[in-house]
């Protein structure tokens, strides 16, 4: 195996714990411990009286009760808990597919949806999603793409990074075209719940599908990245006992204080859910008009869910506008091209409290700046 660099991950490593302002991230504003323990009377003496030991392998008995709960066919033993949503990508790709394989990826895409399945020698194909409408991916292309080697499909919904959300009748069809053809439908849902309007809320892919996998965690709707805390859910007992037997070759076991935390996240997630929609929506509405004032920069469409939205920028390379913005103001934007997209697209997360002055700070630099072309 031999992994290319992780292009976001690393100008994360350079840029997220020394700027200002966090105007591309993804996850939302955080919830701290207090608040956190303070969702469930009693549970800081419970905290406080944790044993710090090893824990299941396949995740705490109880935090797996909890997020089977979350689901409508699934039950406690086909739940695998992981230290956040990383871990769980990789161990599907080395356990799911093999080398020759043919893997149809949502795109664009997360890094390590599509480059540990390049590294493990599996031919990948782009289902790519069209930036003039919406970044909605064309469902007749779907099929068209499929081989006599194809093994599976990687979809995003709310999609990261460009906010696109499947209608009701798009992911049937997706689930569908899998189920007829007998493949593994790898749904990455780790921005499910962060629907503008709840009632725009997919029904996860394994509760569907017989064969789909449904990859969530802590990270994104909760606003809780810093638990480490993620899942996937699956109805295919092999696929799952793979899975268990690669994680003991990686994180063995997750942090039991994690644990305990995420079982109560868990349990009140649909209060996590609707803190962070409401900063979600409130954030739009600024982020909406700030866009409309400034159409000769960028071209933007509203997105229907995510924390993410990926607007075109019209004026030069997005790469060097994003290295001189956080340079001279301390404002991070994500440059698209780190998600290997061509064309100049940046990525602007708009869950974090602090939303409103970073935006504002922007506009100020903008209007400051001179056109890098007439």
């Amino acid at each position: 195996m031999s992994l290319r660099p992780f292009a976001l991950e690393r100008y994360f490593a350079r840029h997220e714990f020394s700027a200002k302002y966090l105007l591309g991230s993804s996850d939302p504003e955080t919830v701290s411990v207090a608040q956190l323990l303070a969702l469930e009377p009693g549970s800081e003496d419970g905290l406080s009286r944790l044993r710090l030991g090893y824990t299941e392998s396949a995740g705490d008995s109880s935090l797996r009760r909890e997020i089977a709960g979350l689901f409508e066919t699934i039950s406690p033993d086909q739940v695998l808990v992981f230290s956040g949503a990383e871990e769980p990508i990789f161990a599907f790709m080395n356990t799911a597919l093999e080398r020759g394989d043919h893997l149809i990826v949502h795109f664009p895409s997360y890094q390590s949806h599509y480059a540990v399945a390049e590294s493990l020698g599996l031919q990948v194909s782009r289902w790519s999603g069209d930036p003039a409408g919406g970044w909605a991916p064309d469902p007749a292309e779907l099929p068209r793409l499929l081989r006599p080697n194809t093994r599976a499909i990687l979809v995003s919904s709310p999609h990261n990074p460009t906010g696109h959300h499947f209608g009701r009748g798009a992911w049937n069809d997706i689930i569908a075209v899998a189920r007829r053809h007998g493949l593994l439908l790898f749904s990455d849902e780790v921005y499910r719940g962060t629907e503008h309007d709840p009632g725009d809320r997919l029904p996860a892919a394994c509760d569907l599908y017989e064969n789909g996998v449904s990859l969530n965690g802590l990270s994104k709707s909760c606003g809780l990245a810093g638990l480490r805390l993620g899942w996937i859910a699956a109805r295919n007992p092999a696929l799952l006992a793979r899975l268990a037997e690669f994680k003991d070759y990686l994180t063995i076991c997750n942090s039991a204080p994690s644990e305990y935390l995420g079982r109560i996240a868990v349990r009140h997630s649909s209060e996590l859910f609707e803190r962070t929609r409401r900063r979600l929506v409130g954030n739009l509405g600024l982020l909406e008009t700030f866009f409309l004032r400034q159409e000769r920069l960028f071209h933007w469409q509203r997105p229907r869910a995510g924390t993410t939205t990926f607007p075109e920028f019209r004026d030069g390379s997005a790469l060097e506008f994003c290295d001189r913005l956080v340079e001279e103001t301390g404002i991070m934007l994500v440059p698209g091209g780190l998600f290997d997209v061509e064309g100049e697209f940046l990525r602007f997360g708009y869950g974090r409290a602090d939303f409103p002055e970073a935006l504002a700070k922007l506009e100020e630099h903008l209007a400051q700046r001179a056109p890098a072309r007439a």
